[in-house]
This record gives C-alpha cells, sequence and structure tokens, in this order.
C-alpha cells in the first residue's frame, strides 16, 4: 500500500483504495408475513398444508384402486386406461406432497435473514458446534415438533408413497409358485429341478447314458438328466421354455476321484458311486455355469468371479465371492448298470436368495 501523487492511498495494483466500495450494505428490512403476526392466518395455513399431504394419501389410495379394478384391457381417449390412471394417481400423491412441503417452508417455517461469512474449506470446531446448533435451531424453528396435524399428515402421506411401489413390483413377473401353477412341466419354479429318482446321468449334447467304467480318476464330465431328451409330452425331447429351465437348472458335473480322497458330508455317506461325485454346475454365486478343473486339488473355479470349490469336501467354498457349496446330486446305479440319481437336488440350485434355508 502507498500513496499516489495526490496523497490518496492506492493498493498493489495502483489503483485507489476507496473504503465506501466495500461498505456492509446490510440487510433489507424484514416483512413480517400474515401467518407471523395473525394467529388464524397460521392455523389456516396448517390446515391448508396438512389438506394437500392429505390429498397425496387419497391419491395414492386412488392408485391401489385403479390398479386393482381397471383392466388391462380398457381405453381413454385412445390411450391405455391403466396406465392412464395409474400415472396420474400417482403423480397426484407426489405432486401433492412436494406443494405441500413448498407451502409449508414459506408461511409456517422461520422466515429471518441470515448471512454467512466465507470461511475456510475446514470448519473449526466452533463452526461445526455452531452448524448442529443451527440444525437444531432450524427444526425448532420448522414447528414439526408442536404442529402434529402437519408432522402426521406428511408422515401419512410419506408412508403410503411405499405401497404403490410394493404394488408395482408385482408387474415384475410371476412369482415361483404362480410359475409352478400355471407351467406345469418338471421342474418348474425355483425350489426343485428335472432331476427325480431313477433319471439316468446322460453326456451332454448327445444325451448318452453314462456307466460309472466310462469314467477315469481325474475325469471331469459335462452331464445333463435325461429326462431333457425323453421327457417330452410324446415321449421325446423337452421344447420351448420347458427345455430352456430345464437345462438351465439341470446342468451337472461329473467327476471321479480317489474315494479315500472322498471327504463326504452329514448324511452324504452314500451319494456316490466308486468315487463318482455329481455336483450342479451353476455356480451359487451369480449363476454362471462352470467347469474348470483342477484334478491334483479337486478344486472347481468359476470363470465369471473366480469362486471356487472343493469337490472332494461337498463342493465347499473355498475362495472367492460364492455364499454356499455346490448343490450335490446323490448317485446310484440303476439295474442296466447306468448311473442315475437318487432323487432331486435337496436344495435349490442357482445363486443364493434371501429365502433360501
Amino acid at each position: 500500500m502507498s500513496d499516489d501523487l495526490h496523497g490518496e492511498p492506492v493498493d498493489d495494483d495502483n489503483l485507489p483504495v476507496r473504503d465506501d466500495l466495500y461498505a456492509n450494505p446490510g440487510l433489507p428490512e424484514h416483512h413480517w408475513r400474515p401467518t407471523d403476526v395473525d394467529p388464524r392466518a397460521e392455523k389456516r395455513a396448517e390446515r391448508q398444508v396438512a389438506t394437500l399431504f392429505g390429498l397425496s394419501a387419497i391419491c395414492t389410495i386412488l392408485f391401489i384402486v385403479c390398479y386393482v379394478t381397471v383392466g388391462e384391457n380398457d381405453t381413454i381417449a385412445g390411450m391405455g386406461a391403466q396406465n392412464v390412471t395409474l400415472g396420474l394417481t400417482l403423480a397426484g400423491a407426489l405432486l401433492f406432497i412436494g406443494i405441500g412441503i413448498i407451502q409449508w417452508a414459506r408461511k409456517l417455517m422461520a422466515d429471518q435473514e441470515i448471512i454467512e461469512l466465507r470461511h475456510p474449506a475446514a470448519s473449526s470446531e466452533a463452526d461445526r458446534e455452531a452448524t448442529v446448533a443451527a440444525l437444531n435451531a432450524g427444526i425448532e424453528e420448522s414447528g414439526i415438533g408442536r404442529r402434529p396435524l402437519v408432522r402426521n399428515s406428511l408422515l401419512g402421506a410419506v408412508g403410503l408413497l411405499g405401497v404403490p411401489a410394493v404394488v408395482m413390483l408385482r408387474d415384475l413377473g410371476p412369482t415361483p409358485n404362480q410359475v409352478a401353477e400355471e407351467q406345469p412341466y418338471p421342474g418348474a419354479g425355483i425350489s426343485h429341478t428335472i432331476w427325480s429318482e431313477g433319471m439316468r446321468v446322460v453326456r451332454d449334447v448327445v444325451g448318452t447314458p453314462i456307466r460309472p467304467s466310462d469314467l477315469e480318476v481325474g475325469d471331469l464330465v459335462n452331464a445333463e438328466p435325461e429326462g431333457l431328451f425323453d421327457g417330452g409330452p410324446d415321449g421325446g425331447p423337452l421344447e420351448g421354455v420347458a427345455l430352456q429351465v430345464g437345462k438351465a437348472k439341470g446342468a451337472v458335473v461329473l467327476v471321479r476321484m480317489e474315494p479315500d480322497e472322498i471327504v463326504p458330508g452329514h448324511g452324504r455317506e452314500n451319494w456316490s458311486v466308486g468315487g463318482i461325485l455329481c455336483y450342479s454346475k451353476i455356480c451359487t454365486h451369480v449363476g454362471c455355469p462352470i467347469s474348470l478343473y483342477e484334478r491334483t486339488t479337486h478344486h472347481l473355479l468359476c470363470p465369471c468371479h473366480q469362486s471356487t470349490f472343493d469337490l472332494a469336501d461337498s463342493a465347499r467354498v473355498v475362495f472367492g465371492p460364492a455364499a454356499r457349496p455346490l448343490p450335490q446330486l446323490p448317485l446310484k446305479v440303476d439295474s442296466d448298470g447306468y448311473l442315475v440319481a437318487q432323487s432331486d437336488f435337496n436344495e435349490p440350485v442357482g445363486p443364493s436368495f434371501w429365502e433360501r434355508g
């Protein structure tokens, strides 16, 4: 800072410094709202806000009514009646909540002008305490604690908004039980597969049955249930959805190892045949098909996310994100000497889901 030739102070850029340019302009005069000075106006505004929240709740209820009563083939002005009514009622529910909150803020919450000085990015402890105090003061000034009508109507309207979301989940598709009822083909639903007692284990693609003598120690064979090839209504192969579902859930791998290397799980002592074990081919993480076998360790690796299963120890997970072992299919030999299933899997195959016990 220095003086120019006329004796006026100048800054580092040689520009005259004028204190009047940096004077605090202050705040404009505060104007009180009608709700700040008139108790009747305050009560009227409170009823208006509660009414808006109530209208939101009514729209939510109408959404459910329209979902149940309006048919998928009904039309309004050439448009699908269900889409129109559901869209209008859900939009109304959200709109009235938004308008109610705006009116609450404009008419009932505190209306005082405040200023805030600039400060460093890292706030001091005192500033943090002041912020928390200001937040608590804002909550107090909002009146949510002393305006139960507004609070309860808002909570009711917002709470009901969860109902349309639950209802619309129904449109994501049929439930597993409905699939099993509407499409009564073998293995429908998520709890069972096409495997059943006495069904032969056959080679993938070609469908030829397998004898224990066909496998040597260290072999791993991709296999399928024979029902895919002769489980159709006329004794022929399955087709369409039934075929795809059967293949997706029934795919297995057969592996042979020395019998003394097997650590059978509880109750699984007789599930193998001469060191031959059978497991689901579907990874229990996200359902990828797996068949990368490491003979010396008996580990089966999923190529998607590297989940690794120890086939000698009931397909126990030894690495990776999978949460469950691979389901094991109990084996036996039929009267013709071919490998067959003792039963279906005793647990759902594929990715883990919240209902699995």
